[in-house]
């Protein structure tokens, strides 16, 4: 369905003297395409595209709450990143972690803390860690410090974004997806997954679908969409913190095979990727969302989100590929 923009995005787009024929409306045929794209994928899929210098969005499923998972990584970057421009914290400022802030899953930093005892890094240096390589101990220690979960809800709150929850930090998402209480001994070696396996089938099936069913970290492709339109237009942050962190997502290195692929030569895509975690053989959120700019400047919002998906992975890549790829095709027309 064709979405106005006036309703999701508060923040009018800035004046052009000459309007292309893509400014008011997508072009004919890219609506139809997004459709057909989303109604061949057997699993939960949810699709958003804005053009960010416009006034149009079209979505798939736009309303609905899917997993974000690694996506939420971008509202706590942002978060911090207005508290700077508040005067309440300094990029350069400098944030201890030791053992005991350990988390689970992709978390390449934690390495440098088991050899070293502890690492100190400063707040651009974790932001940059936690966005360009999706480390969850870098994000959850910028969270800690910027004043927890309730802090990006409130942020979350002020900017009026939308249908964006935010969980609970990460060691506390994982354990309750998968259906156990957190010890910080699950950030040791495989010990979640250990514990995991140990669980009766049931205790895992009955945690991931309510999980899938309410998710706690929640958020709709539209909403985000529109978040990220906010983002590239300026209306969210103070214009030093934006550049900075549409930099920082440029240089993201996760998901090169999702919607990056899908554009030709020319484009740009910054972006940040999600995926969560796997029970027989269906998982739980395999998400990318960014913003791709044409060669001749304009820019659009793509989001793709799967909320519970058993495609093989090259099977997603594709959808995603597909998505992006149809943006770059109609753009123009």
């Amino acid at each position: 369905m064709t979405v106005p923009i006036g309703q999701p995005v508060r923040d009018a787009a800035p004046p052009r003297a000459t309007l292309d024929p893509g400014f008011r409306r997508p072009a004919p045929g890219l609506n139809d395409r997004i459709y057909a794209l989303w109604r061949a994928d057997p699993g939960k899929v949810g699709i958003a595209v804005q053009r960010i210098d416009g006034e149009w969005a079209i979505a798939q499923r736009g309303p609905d709450l899917f997993p974000q998972q690694s996506v939420s990584k971008l509202w706590v970057a942002m978060t911090v990143l207005d508290a700077v421009d508040n005067g309440r914290m300094s990029l350069d400022q400098r944030v201890r972690i030791g053992p005991e802030d350990l988390v689970v899953f992709h978390q390449p930093l934690a390495d440098r803390v088991r050899a070293e005892g502890s690492v100190t890094m400063s707040v651009r240096d974790l932001i940059e860690t936690a966005i360009t390589h999706s480390d969850n101990l870098a994000n959850d220690s910028l969270l800690r410090t910027v004043g927890g979960p309730e802090a990006v809800r409130a942020f979350i709150r002020k900017k009026d974004l939308g249908s964006i929850r935010f969980g609970p930090g990460e060691r506390l998402l994982q354990a309750g997806t998968a259906g156990l209480t957190w010890q910080q001994s699950y950030s040791i070696g495989r010990n979640f997954q250990a514990a995991r396996a140990a669980l009766p089938p049931a205790t895992r099936r009955a945690a991931m679908d309510n999980y899938l069913a309410n998710p706690v970290d929640g958020a709709s492709p539209s909403a985000i969409a529109s978040g990220l339109t906010r983002l590239a237009r300026g209306a969210l942050l103070s214009p030093e913190s934006t550049d900075y962190l549409l930099g920082v997502m440029s240089r993201t290195k996760s998901g090169p095979k999702r919607l990056k692929a899908g554009l030709p030569a020319g484009w740009q895509f910054l972006h940040k990727t999600g995926t969560g975690q796997d029970l027989n053989g269906m998982t739980a959120g395999y998400n990318d969302i960014g913003i791709a700019t044409a060669p001749d400047g304009t820019r659009y919002a793509i989001v793709v989100m799967m909320g519970s998906t058993t495609s093989p992975i090259p099977a997603r890549m594709q959808l995603m590929q597909a998505v992006s790829g149809a943006v770059a095709e109609f753009h123009g027309r």
